[in-house]
């Protein structure tokens, strides 16, 4: 990394601080953060090397007195970063005075009011198309920007020199990342939306379905009231013909008996 003044390497400290704010902001939002961290990571490089930089300048030259603030911040945020510290209340604060709006809209959590309004908005211009700011346009291509004149790539040959941002490219950049998180969460919105609607249609079927069953149920339940009427007719009319074989059993026995009685005389 070039040589940095202790400034450029608060206004990275305060990127940083961005960044991982931003982060906090995904997860808690249920929004995927993974896609920053190799940013982070190269940024927490850089600030790493400005102060080992400013740390051997200071032991040839007159001490500095802000050195000891940037390891301090470095490791807060080295902490917050692999997750064995919380987050802090330095690390949600700003060196510079002039990013506290960003730090503010980095710890925001859109509200569903905010969120409707957005999406009118959002409706309303569908007749002009979106075009980026020219300075915040510029702004992200200077950040992004690598010292080799490339853009991001996934494996980069080695962290990129950061030194030479400012605070309102810092702005621009973090402006961009609360606006793609913000658009992100009106994706999962309307997919949760559309899956709310699956499961109202889902329900309607099943509640189909359970009416049929209950009209099956109370067919089965007078066929077995038809059944349960039959077999009691059926019993009573046999307890009544075993009751007529026996009288006739009985009068067949009678005659037998008459006439054998008339034969004998």
């Amino acid at each position: 990394m070039a040589s940095s003044s202790p400034r450029q390497l608060f206004l990275l400290a305060d990127h940083l601080k961005l960044s991982l704010l931003e982060r906090q902001r995904a997860q808690s939002l249920s929004l995927p953060a993974s896609q920053q961290d190799s940013h982070i990571q190269r940024s927490l490089s850089s600030l790493e090397e400005g102060i080992e930089a400013l740390d051997i300048r200071s032991s040839t030259e007159d001490p500095n007195p802000d050195l000891d603030k940037l390891r301090k911040q470095y490791h807060d945020l080295y902490a917050q970063f692999h997750g064995s510290a919380p987050p802090s209340a330095e690390t949600a604060t700003p060196n510079d005075a002039r990013l506290s709006g960003d730090f503010a809209a980095a710890q925001s959590r859109p509200s569903p009011a905010a969120k409707a309004r957005s999406k009118n908005v959002r409706f309303q211009q569908d007749s002009e198309p979106y075009r980026d700011d020219p300075q915040e346009a510029a702004n992200r291509a200077a950040l992004f920007d690598s010292g080799s004149g490339g853009g991001y790539r996934d494996q980069p040959e080695g962290p990129p020199d950061q030194s030479h941002l400012d605070n309102q490219q810092i702005h621009a950049f973090h402006k961009q990342v609360l606006r793609d998180q913000d658009e992100q969460l009106d994706a999962l919105g309307a997919s949760i939306g559309r899956q709310r609607i699956l499961g109202n249609e889902m329900n309607r079927e099943l509640v189909d379905q359970i009416d049929m069953i209950d009209d099956v149920e109370a067919g089965v339940d007078r066929h077995m009231s038809t059944l349960d009427r039959a077999r009691n007719r059926l019993g009573h009319v046999a307890r009544k013909s075993k009751d007529n074989w026996s009288w006739v059993t009985i009068g067949i026995l009678i005659v037998v008996l008459v006439l054998l009685i008339i034969v004998l005389k």
